[in-house]
């Protein structure tokens, strides 16, 4: 899925960290190495990890150079998108834009090469011809926002080195519907699997992230790390693939397959089938850093916001206003006294997943809403939404959930693993001052 343009996220620094362990050549000692890159045995990768730093605004986003000369660009980072993009508004005044006309190395892509005739497949929208004969792509995404443009080539620089021939979108600016957000940075860096998206074109197997809570810094990875640094071994659930086309299924996203949901010791009273897609493709479950919250299609989500009013009814006041929906799907708030500190002890609510389980409590059941108050009260959000009042046919994990998780997605062994960390343990471990 696409960043959803208005959630609106915590301040967010993540890093790309150089972190590897050599089993032959180097000595046990771990090592974090700035502009430097380290080489590790062909059995595991073929490829260093690079580094790179990231900073928040709006949306998680990424900083890097991109061009010849080198121009500056910022990216919102989402997993649920394929193709990145920067906005290509030629007026000198526009702000956080990339000039291709200054670039040596821009190349545009034309409309007969094989890229735009075979690898834009996943778009929502297939790519054509324009006027000039390039490669024109129109991205819609699911909150209703588009943008669109010409494919093309350049150079992306990481530091002391450089990839050459990455293929991206050139997009007008002009043609974004909501560019009062998007005017807040460059553009996107999609991070699916995709044949077009950066995860692909880079040629990493694996990458992680780990997104700390209160403070929302974190580390990001590609490549390998040392699975000692971590309290307990990750717990894998394979990722679903689809080879049939289907209206409501995006076969490119991190897919996988929920089973059920759990509040405290109590399995919600729901068919495994309900979980399953359905002849469309409606139903899949994503892992997304594009959307903040988690999002359940609105049978299940019912039963759960039904179980933890039963289970929280003595330590939680219901927010009873039946016109506040936060954020357009989530529609249980609570009243919690502003002068008290911290949150009564909540339900955990366990996600079930096939071979794994991720469990959110604490913190991240609930979500203060800034400048809403009633009273003496602060309204905080159950952070579960419908998502069939967003009009979204999909199950959707958000990174809200994932604080304080190490998230892995291992590309070669077709997985998803996860585990409960403490990210700014891992951070300092791997030599990271966050």
């Amino acid at each position: 899925m696409a960043s959803v343009h208005l959630l609106l996220l915590s301040n967010l620094f993540f890093i790309f960290c150089l972190f590897f362990q050599s089993r032959s050549s180097l000595t046990s000692k771990n090592a974090i190495l700035p502009l430097k890159i380290q080489s590790i045995s062909s059995s595991i990768y073929i490829k260093p990890p690079k580094k790179l730093p990231f900073q928040h605004n709006v949306s998680l986003t990424v900083t890097l150079a991109v061009g010849s000369p080198p121009q500056p660009v910022t990216m919102v980072l989402d997993t649920g998108s394929e193709l990145s993009w920067f906005h290509c508004n030629k007026t000198p005044t526009t702000p956080l834009s990339y000039d291709p006309l200054h670039s040596k190395s821009y190349t545009p892509v034309p409309c007969s090469s094989p890229i735009c005739m075979t690898r834009t497949r996943d778009f929502t929208v297939p790519a054509s011809c324009d006027p000039k004969k390039l490669c024109h792509a129109t991205l819609s995404y699911a909150d209703a926002t588009s943008v669109d443009g010409n494919l093309a080539y350049d150079t992306f620089h990481f530091t002391d080195s450089d990839l050459p021939g990455v293929i991206f979108g050139c997009m007008d600016m002009e043609s974004s519907s909501n560019q009062d957000e998007d005017s807040k940075t460059t553009g996107l860096m999609g991070m699916n699997r995709g044949s077009l998206s950066f995860v692909t074109q880079i040629g990493f197997p694996k990458f992680s992230y780990c997104i700390s809570g209160q403070d929302s810094t974190g580390v990001l990875l590609f490549g390998e790390y040392n699975i000692s640094l971590l309290r307990q071994p990750l717990a894998y659930t394979s990722m679903v693939k689809m080879s049939t086309p289907l209206p409501y299924y995006d076969r490119v996203a991190y897919t996988v397959q929920l089973e059920g949901i759990k509040v405290a010791g109590t399995v919600l009273p729901l068919p495994k089938s309900i979980f399953v897609p359905d002849h469309t493709g409606a139903g899949q479950t994503m892992i997304d850093t594009g959307t903040q919250f988690t999002f359940l299609l609105g049978p299940v989500y019912t039963a759960l916001k039904n179980e933890f009013l039963k289970q929280t009814k003595n330590v939680l006041r219901v927010y009873e206003d039946p016109n506040f929906v936060f954020q357009g799907a989530m529609d249980l708030c609570y009243r919690v006294e502003r002068s008290r500190v911290g949150l009564p002890v909540l339900p955990s609510v366990r996600m079930m997943f096939r071979g794994a389980e991720m469990v959110i409590s604490g913190q991240k059941l609930l979500f203060k809403v800034a400048g809403v108050t009633k009273g003496g009260d602060d309204i905080h959000c159950f952070t579960f939404g419908n998502s069939d009042l967003l009009g979204i046919e999909a199950y959707i994990i958000g990174h809200h959930h994932q604080q304080n998780m190490w998230m892995e997605f291992d590309l070669a062994n077709n997985r998803v693993g996860f585990g409960e960390v403490s990210c700014d343990c891992i951070s300092q471990k791997l030599g990271i001052d966050l």
